[in-house]
């Protein structure tokens, strides 16, 4: 890998103030951001993303490419959810495995965001319809997990059905704003949209800028909790999110040959999921340990994806 690439994505600002949330939190500093700016913060970059998604689907046409794209996505979120759970099954038993594996099948919208300033620092593009790919890609892992669980541990899970998981993952509020935001830009007059294109594009990056920060702050305070598994939790919190971005950055190059797009597909691929998945866990794998899952997902995987993942996966798509 370039080392030029490396030291580019460690020196980008938003990745900066993640870090310095992370020492923040640390050093026990008092810096805050209060809850509900971190939770406008968070839709308005949802619906920034989908919003300026649909605006790029005007644009498109709804050909091979992308309807490959979307069956490779749906695919991609299936298929992870099973090999990370017999995985892991036998270790942590089938609570445990069922929601990591769920995690790490899904999706991780601020992942998404995040990759996007990625490309945005190297004046690249993705299609829109990869938002819509993200949205998709939210339940297939929860639904395979749900599924694995009630196979392989019958007595833990009977008591919810697999349609209040399904229900529960296609109505949770970030998959709900962003195919939401999706439709309105895909419908909305392009001169009209223009207006607001100053809030949609303008401030994105500083208002990421600030998030990453909340995150930082987030991801520190979990440390704590995540201890007690030891080093092998924290290695396949690596390991997994590698080998799923790398696997998916080579491979789809069989589906498009649109570096943003493939470089999407891999973060998808390689991201977790810690806001929506650990809602439908609750539901389905009551006695899964949070403690575990989450920050695995949020505590190591997201920072590895933000300081190594993203320069390893953009330098395999242009090997």
């Amino acid at each position: 890998m370039d080392s030029a690439l490396l030291n580019a994505n460690l020196t980008n600002p938003t990745l900066l103030f993640f870090l310095l949330g992370i020492i923040a939190k640390l050093v026990k500093s008092d810096l805050e951001v209060p809850p509900t700016s971190a939770k406008f913060i968070s839709l308005y970059l949802l619906f920034a993303i989908g919003f300026k998604g649909g605006q790029e689907l005007t644009h498109s046409t709804l050909d091979g490419t992308i309807v490959a794209s979307l069956v490779f996505g749906m695919v991609v979120a299936a298929a992870i959810p099973f090999y990370v759970f017999f995985l892991l099954k036998n270790r942590l038993g089938a609570q445990n495995a069922g929601a990591i594996a769920a995690a790490y099948g899904s999706v991780s919208a601020v992942t998404f965001v995040a990759a996007t300033g990625f490309l945005e620092t190297r004046e690249l593009t993705f299609g829109g319809h990869m938002v819509a790919i993200m949205a998709l890609m939210e339940s297939p892992a929860i639904i395979v997990g749900m599924v694995l669980l009630k196979r392989y541990d019958r007595e833990g899970s009977d008591h919810t059905s697999l349609g209040q998981v399904i229900k529960h993952s296609l109505t949770n509020g970030s998959v709900l704003l962003l195919i939401g935001s999706l439709a309105i830009g895909l419908v909305a007059d392009a001169k009209q949209a223009q207006g607001i294109k100053p809030f949609t594009t303008d401030i994105f990056k500083g208002f990421l800028a600030i998030f990453l920060l909340e995150m930082g702050m987030v991801t520190a305070a979990r440390f704590g909790a995540f201890r007690k598994y030891g080093l092998p939790a924290s290695a396949t919190a690596v390991l997994i999110p590698l080998i799923n971005g790398s696997l998916v950055a080579w491979f789809s190059g069989f589906i498009t040959p649109v570096v943003g797009d493939r470089f999407m597909f891999a973060v998808l691929a390689a991201s977790a999921s810690y806001i929506a998945v650990p809602a439908a866990m609750r539901l389905a794998a009551p006695k899964a340990d949070p403690g575990l899952y989450i920050p695995m997902a949020l505590g190591i995987t997201f920072p590895f994806n933000l300081m190594i993942g993203m320069p390893v996966y953009f330098a395999i798509i242009n090997l």
